[in-house]
């Protein structure tokens, strides 16, 4: 609904320019805000570094294999697994040794003595200190690569069909929480008739049960979600304790005990509240309700606020009442929207007042979103780099839009506000109420007169036929209704714009329940330029690379040239071939080659190709372990005495 203060007569320029202004504003606030320096604020946990590093080769077995993060993190007996290069277990399988000292947290797996040489897997799952299970894999080799057997899972941790079902369950304990929490204040603050309203109470209701049961099912998938993945293990009853040993678990616990005292407030609210007829009793109450009821909603919200984005990074003893102010003004906001369209389209009861109560309402939330916006996204981004190039930032840029979207609708439905009158609403009761009497006699007309009518005083009969009446009365009366609330334009116009809201906030809704779930744009960066995992193997031609070279003796000038197939992280396969300076092939003495990446401070790998031809040689099975520029040094000896390295930068991967 509107974002404005509540109607004061109509100015067709000076309103449209200072709402325009308003938007403008807060935007740009929110966008420059952005770059305001502070410490790293991570939210997902990322791996900032690992002994032995990515792609490391290490000249003997080393007894352990540690990795950092960038926060806490809660581990397992499995949460880090070192394969060997046929795929089995090379660590002791023993539970992670936590090796953290100050800010630094870093875990670490013995490994057993006596591995031999080759590429190892090292690949980790654990759970961030936001909520939000974590993975990836890295290799290293002792004495040189290798070809390796290990084939991981390309499922992400949270993925498949149990992350799945988890990320609706998400979605749908928001969209409860809204309806719940905002349907509940509008009738509250802006329309205490609603209490008796049914069309209102259902809605609150549906509120109620959406969120209980999507947190049920969040509980019992917790489990599996962050763990095997397999919907079988939400009935594990180990799994079910460990999860309520977590920080999560006892959030959804707490939710769920919080939604029995939301249930006494529902009934109380539509129950005793909506059949108080003494105005000072029915202020009493309303009092009452809404003190019992806010400290009911802002424990709720905080459920959401103790383990996910704003539990863990700086300044969390703002951040987390910050997080609830921001989610209760969002519900207070989308939720009476929800609750205002139910009103306009179900009932023919709701006044004016009710609808500028609600037009101030809106406006405050706004005010409250905008500051508590602000906050969070310097918080989680904190430059444009992160803005414009994490999905993270994508998506707040996304949020940002919608929201100057349904500002702009809200306007126009502030223009149809200030047009709402109560005589139609009033002219809408009566001549409904008339309407219900002559099509009651119109319907008992008939049957008295008919000639085939069934006996009235018919005792087999007369329940039957009262019942069908009462139908059909009941049925002609609401036709009769609503034909009249629709010949209302202002009302009708106001259902149109209210509409639009409505379907703009579910996508804004949506978007923000992404924005929990998605690494903030300042932890990825943060991990993009540290020491972490691997990825998997990039799809990449094979490297074509030429490179003249000038021993300085007899014969020595010629060209080696160089290509490495299929030109990707993993076995590649490589042939040199060198023309001297006719063009002709030519042999020398020695050839090596070794491959280095400077910027992760991996190798020089070395590489010593056997000759194939003349002028030719190859070497199979080389291994590139990651992704990056790769420096390649070739060393040619075209006598006992001439001899030259010369080198040249490729991109694999």
């Amino acid at each position: 609904m509107s974002a404005t203060a509540p109607y004061a007569g109509p100015s067709p320029i000076r309103r449209p320019v200072a709402a325009a202004a308003l938007l403008a504003a807060l935007v740009s606030l929110v966008f420059g805000l952005l770059l305001a320096g502070a410490g790293p604020a991570s939210a997902h946990a990322a791996l900032t570094g690992s002994d032995p590093q990515d792609g490391a080769v290490v000249d003997t077995a080393p007894k352990e294999v540690t990795l950092s993060f960038s926060e806490a993190i809660a581990v397992g007996d499995d949460s880090i697994r070192v394969l060997d290069p046929s795929g089995k277990r090379a660590d002791t399988e023993a539970e992670p040794r936590d090796l953290s000292e100050g800010s630094t947290v870093r875990y670490g797996v013995a490994l057993h003595s006596g591995l031999p040489d080759g590429t190892y897997t090292v690949a980790w799952q654990a759970i961030s200190a936001d909520s939000h299970p974590i993975s990836g894999a890295f290799t290293f080799s002792i004495g040189a690569p290798s070809e390796t057997t290990v084939a991981l899972s390309s499922q992400e941790a949270g993925g498949g069909p149990v992350g799945v079902v988890y990320d609706i369950a998400r979605y749908a304990a928001y969209g409860g929480f809204v309806l719940l929490v905002g349907g509940s204040a509008f009738v509250l603050i802006c329309w205490r008739g609603g209490a008796s309203a049914l069309p209102m109470q259902r809605l609150v209701v549906r509120g109620w049960l959406t969120l209980t049961a999507a947190t049920l099912v969040m509980l019992l998938l917790r489990n599996p979600y962050t763990g095997s993945g397999k919907f079988a293990d939400a009935f594990d009853l180990a799994g079910l304790q460990s999860v309520l040993d977590t920080k999560p678990g006892a959030a959804l616990v707490s939710r769920l005990l919080l939604l029995g005292a939301a249930a006494l407030f529902i009934a109380v609210l539509f129950g005793t509240y909506a059949r108080r007829e003494d105005e000072q009793e029915r202020k009493d109450l309303t009092f009452g309700l809404a003190v019992g009821g806010g400290v009911v909603a802002a424990g709720i919200a905080a459920t959401w606020a103790m383990s996910e984005h704003s539990s863990t990074g700086i300044q969390t003893s703002i951040a987390m009442p910050v997080d609830v102010a921001h989610l209760l003004a969002v519900a207070a906001w989308l939720g009476g929207l929800a609750a205002l369209l139910v009103a306009l389209y179900r009932t023919p009861d709701i006044g004016s007042a009710s609808v500028r109560r609600f037009s101030a309402v809106a406006f405050g939330s706004v005010v409250v979103l905008a500051a508590t916006g602000i906050y969070q996204s310097w918080r989680q981004v904190g430059s444009w780099s992160a803005l414009t190039g994490t999905r993270y930032g994508q998506l707040l840029i996304i949020k940002v839009a919608l929201i100057a979207v349904l500002l702009a609708v809200a306007w126009f439905s502030r223009r149809w506000t200030g047009r709402l009158t109560d005589a139609s609403v009033a002219s809408a009761g009566a001549e409904g109420t008339s309407a219900g009497a002559e099509e009651e006699d119109a319907a008992d007309g008939p049957e008295d007169t008919s000639p085939t009518a069934p006996d009235e005083a018919s005792d087999d009969v007369a329940p039957e036929r009262a019942a069908q009446l009462a139908r059909q009365r009941a049925v002609l009366t609401a036709t009769k209704k609503k034909r009249i609330r629709d010949a209302d334009p202002e009302r009708s116009g106001l259902r149109r714009s209210v509409l639009a809201e409505a379907a703009v906030a579910v996508v804004l809704l949506a978007v923000t329940t992404m924005l929990t779930s998605t690494e903030p744009g300042r932890t990825e960066e943060e991990a993009a330029g540290g020491t972490t995992a691997a990825t998997d193997p990039a799809s990449a031609g094979p490297v074509n690379l030429s490179m003249p070279f000038d021993t300085g003796g007899q014969n020595g000038k010629g060209t080696v040239r160089i290509d490495i197939d299929p030109g990707r992280t993993g076995s590649n396969d490589l042939h040199v071939w060198i023309d001297g300076s006719d063009g002709e092939p030519m042999d020398v003495p020695e050839l090596k080659l070794a491959l280095t990446l400077e910027s992760k401070d991996i190798g020089p790998l070395p590489v010593v190709p056997d000759r194939l031809a003349e002028g030719h040689w190859t070497a199979s099975g080389v291994q590139i372990p990651m992704a990056g520029d790769w420096k390649i040094d070739v060393t040619v000896r075209t006598s006992d005495i001439d001899q030259v390295t010369i080198d040249k930068n490729a991109k694999i991967g």
